[in-house]
């Protein structure tokens, strides 16, 4: 039997934070991942002479040396910045909803938003300005929230974050009305919306407010070399700190102790037994509390339940055998909605016969040499809210990924005039039951636990005490206090690994 102050179970985003934060925190530490490879969805793959980036269509919160989001101050004392070449994506997004015959472009800077705001809907530049001066207090309150592990003074809340107290109980929607932001603004401010994975109704303003001032302050990068960059940046941190990695290498079982239903242990899939008493899950905790655990307190059980799946994912990765120029490709990120109503569009999205929202990608116009000359690439993405992929039968699998795959072709066709279909060199597309598959998540879910209004990422941070009910055992990753995102995976992995660093010190 091998003893470790800490296990890792995953390799994912947060679990490579939690791992570093482990160990500058003086623990010893074990990462153990199923897959061959680091990183979860933050990975890239090949097929014929391309390599598609599998998840990330850009990394918000990183800014640049001269401007540095609350991301790069982390990957900075995490030690990984450097070891990663980043590029800085152009634009924020393209929005377009053909049927309200809005095509808006907008960038990033805070000022440069606001004037392209303002030529778009002539009046907004008040509300805007009040908009983002609100959203960057919220973000300081939450940075504080999260520095006193939830245990935040009020007094202080009150006097020096009073819009964060004020705005607390309110969700987008009902922000943006406070706010007096004209319609149109509102549905071109909304776009990320879908970034989320909650309609505009059920999403915090808080949330939702700070994510947008997080892109639109500080940019938005991409590794140089795909996400799976940053993944072998972490694993090689980890080992420069001594930590041990096992790739290959499932966690099967999380032993508990029979008087405080603690962790004692874990069994790996060759049935090495590792003694630890913390462990930091980056999973989903049905998958834990399901298949890893044989004694789960009835009220974690409960609160697992209670909670609501977010998002399944559909991504299709087209390799074309012209340039973005060639086939008139102009923006990086392209948002395709039926409505800029997040309500109506999240109804729409709950099948596969009436969703045809997409955000599509093209890493060509923010790294041209990202594939081979003469040639670039696109992915498309789109969120099921429902489990309807569930009803598909295995005899019409590939019926339903191909109708799919045709309707997110048409649908950038006809919405932005570049025909691509004839230019396809190579297609490869992944359902739910890929990402089921191939991470182990529930229904194929890529955005964790949905935010609710009584669940969203301020009560979850406000609520991590309450949340740890099992000694010894944290959560990193999309299913944790974070919310789902790459920027809020690694967060979270940095707080349950600085957690657990404090439970380590109190036992001594």
């Amino acid at each position: 039997m091998k003893k470790y102050d800490a296990v890792v179970i995953g390799a994912g985003n947060g679990g490579l934070a939690a791992a570093i934060r482990l160990l500058q925190g003086g623990a010893s530490v074990l990462l153990v991942e199923k897959h061959n490879l680091p990183g979860g969805f933050a990975t890239s793959f090949r097929r014929g002479r391309f390599e598609f980036e599998a998840s990330l269509h850009e990394l918000n919160d990183l800014g640049t040396e001269d401007n540095p989001g609350d991301l790069r101050i982390l990957f900075d004392e995490l030690g990984v910045t450097d070891k990663i070449d980043w590029i800085q994506i152009p634009a924020a997004y393209r929005i377009i909803c053909e049927n309200e015959d809005l095509d808006a472009t907008m960038p990033f800077g805070v000022k440069e938003f606001i004037d392209k705001m303002e030529s778009y809907v002539p009046g907004s530049r008040k509300s805007m300005e009040h908009f983002f001066e609100i959203a960057k207090e919220i973000e300081a309150a939450q940075t504080y929230t999260a520095a006193c592990n939830g245990h935040a003074d009020s007094g202080v809340m009150v006097k020096k974050y009073p819009n964060f107290v004020r705005a607390g109980s309110y969700s987008a929607n009902e922000g943006f009305k406070a706010l007096k932001i004209p319609k149109k603004a509102i549905d071109i401010l909304a776009t990320y919306w879908v970034y989320l994975g909650a309609n505009l109704d059920d999403m915090s303003f808080l949330h939702y407010a700070t994510m947008v001032n997080r892109y639109i302050e500080h940019g938005a990068a991409m590794p140089r070399l795909r996400s799976h960059e940053i993944s072998l940046a972490f694993v090689e941190r980890i080992r420069e700190l001594g930590g041990d990695v096992l790739m290959n290498t499932e966690a099967v079982k999380i032993l508990t102790d029979e008087n405080d239903g603690g962790v004692r242990g874990v069994v790996l899939d060759d049935g090495t037994e590792i003694e630890t008493r913390h462990v930091v899950a980056d999973c989903s905790p049905h998958l834990v509390y399901g298949k890893m655990m044989d004694k789960v307190p009835e009220a974690e059980i409960k609160a697992t339940n209670a909670r609501k799946f977010a998002g399944r994912g559909f991504c299709m990765f087209l390799g074309l055998n012209k340039t973005a120029d060639e086939l008139g490709i102009t923006d990086h990120s392209y948002f395709l909605y039926d409505t800029t109503d997040s309500v109506k569009q999240y109804e729409l999205m709950k099948t596969i016969k009436d969703n045809d929202a997409q955000v599509t990608v093209c890493l060509n116009r923010a790294l041209p040499e990202c594939s081979p000359e003469g040639t670039c690439m696109m992915y498309f993405t789109t969120l099921y809210m429902s489990d309807d992929w569930a009803k598909v039968t295995p005899e019409n699998y590939y019926k339903a990924k191909n109708y799919v795959a045709n309707k997110m072709i048409d649908r950038f066709e006809k919405g932005t005039g570049c025909k691509i279909r004839d230019s396809i060199e190579e297609i490869s597309v992944a359902t739910p039951m890929t990402y089921a598959r191939y991470c182990g998540h529930p229904q194929g879910v890529i955005y964790g636990y949905e935010s609710q209004p009584w669940d969203n990422l301020t009560a979850r941070l406000m609520m991590m005490d309450e949340d740890h009910r099992i000694r010894g055992l944290r959560f990193a990753g999309g299913y944790s206090m974070r919310l789902s995102g790459y920027s809020s995976a690694y967060h979270s992995g940095d707080i349950s690994g600085r957690q657990t660093v404090g439970d380590i010190k109190k036992e001594g």
